[in-house]
Parts: structure tokens; sequence; C-alpha cells
């Protein structure tokens, strides 16, 4: 355990340490500001009982950064260390393979999560200023942040994966987000599917972040997303590992 602490504090550090993650910080804190602003005129202008948290998850404005955020903070994890020759000095370390991929992967998404953290302030912000509870219940402020999370394990992880399979950094991202993007893609045939209780409405709603993250910031709670996204995410870091491990020994 104490190896796996000292791999990922490398992982934090090295992040840190690279220009460009304070301009990925600087992206999501100027598009999340615009989205809760959006949000914030939704509201004015709305007449229904959406909440301030459901404005905020389920708007263009909060997609675009979400998609493209992971293969920018994941490109880097094993196709910069191969490209600059550190892979095969890690790979020679006294420390487990599963141990650096889970580190890389929670390095990432602990990052990940740091970029999420100024929206509390927002809606604390928004309640301080309106006397109106942004969610309207506490279930909807858990709903929408576990969902946050449960993508997060995904998508870091396909961007991990990504990163694996090729030394290029510009191709690692575009493979993150040709896959993340084919998610989404999946999904959107749900809205085009009128008849409800049909398979291939269940299986397009299986897939789909979209409906996901509507019925999370609602409050409303389904283990069917949350099997998904875990199970998915051990697979896709079960895969990352294999692709390790050959690297290794091709090496």
């Amino acid at each position: 355990m104490r190896r796996f602490f000292i791999l990922f504090g490398r992982e934090v550090s090295s992040a840190f340490h690279q220009p460009l993650a304070y301009v990925v910080m600087c992206f999501f804190l100027v598009v999340t500001g615009f989205n809760f602003h959006a949000g914030v005129s939704l509201l004015n202008h709305g007449t229904g009982t959406t909440t301030m948290v459901e404005a905020f998850f389920n708007t263009v404005y909060f997609w675009i950064p979400l998609v493209l955020v992971f293969p920018l903070i994941t490109m880097r994890v094993f196709a910069e260390e191969s490209k600059m020759g550190t892979l095969e000095t890690l790979m020679t370390a006294p420390v487990r393979d599963f141990q650096v991929v889970f580190a890389k992967f929670a390095g990432c998404l602990f990052f990940y999560v740091i970029l999420w953290a100024p929206s509390l302030l927002y809606f604390t912000a928004f309640g301080a200023v309106t006397g109106i509870d942004a969610a309207g219940a506490a279930g909807s402020y858990v709903g929408a942040y576990a969902m946050l999370l449960l993508m997060g394990c995904l998508f870091t992880a396909i961007g991990c994966l990504a990163s694996a399979l090729t030394d290029n950094q510009i191709v690692a991202a575009v493979v993150c987000f040709s896959a993340i993007l084919c998610l989404f893609f999946i999904g959107l045939l749900a809205f085009f599917i009128p008849a409800t209780g049909t398979a291939l409405r269940e299986v397009t709603y299986y897939f789909s972040p979209i409906e996901h993250m509507m019925d999370f910031s609602r409050g409303i709670f389904d283990t069917r997303p949350v099997v998904f996204y875990l199970s998915s995410t051990l697979v896709v870091l079960f895969a990352t590992f294999h692709i390790f491990q050959y690297r290794r020994w091709k090496a």
C-alpha cells in the first residue's frame, strides 16, 4: 500500500508540474462559470420546477468540458513516459503492475475531482444570495456528484487505456475522445426512440450518460447505471493492466 501511495503522489505531483494542467483548470473554471450563469438565466425565465442543480448538470455547457477534459488529463500517463524512456525504468522498479496502473488511474481521477470542487461554491453562493436551496433536496446533490464520480471513473479508465496503447499523446487523446463520444452517441439514440418499454430503448438508456445525469440530479437513483459504470471501469482497467504487462514483456 505504501508503494501505491508513493506512485499516486508521483502522478499527482507530475500532473501539477505540467502547464497543461493549469490551462485545463482555467478552461474548466471559465466554462463551468458560464454554465452556472446559463443555469441562473434558465431559472429566471422558466416556469417549471427545475432546480439549480438540475439546470447546471444538464446543459451543453456542462457536457462540453466533461467530454474534453479526459483526453487532456490522461493522454500523458503512459504515452509520455514511454516516449521519454521513463516507462522502462518504472517497469523495473520493485512495484507490481497493478499498482502502477491503479496509481495512474487514481492520480488522474483525483485531478478530475479537484476540477469539480469549485462547483460546490457556486451552489453555496446561489443559496446565500437567493435564499433558495440550489438542489431542493439533499438527494439531488448526492445523485449529481455520485454520477460525476461514476462517469469520471469510467472515462478516466478509458483515457488510461488509450494512453497505454500508444507512445503518441495526440493519438491517445483522439482515441479517448472518440471512445467517449461513441458512448454519448449510443445514449443519444434513446431520445429518438419514441416507444417506452422496448428492449432497444432500455439498452440505449443503459449506455446514456445524459439520461443518467438527468435522473440522478433529480435525486432519482437507479442501480443499473452504478453497475454499468463500476463494472465497465474494472473491465477497462483490467485491459490496461494486461497491455502494460505486455509492454513489460516486450521490453
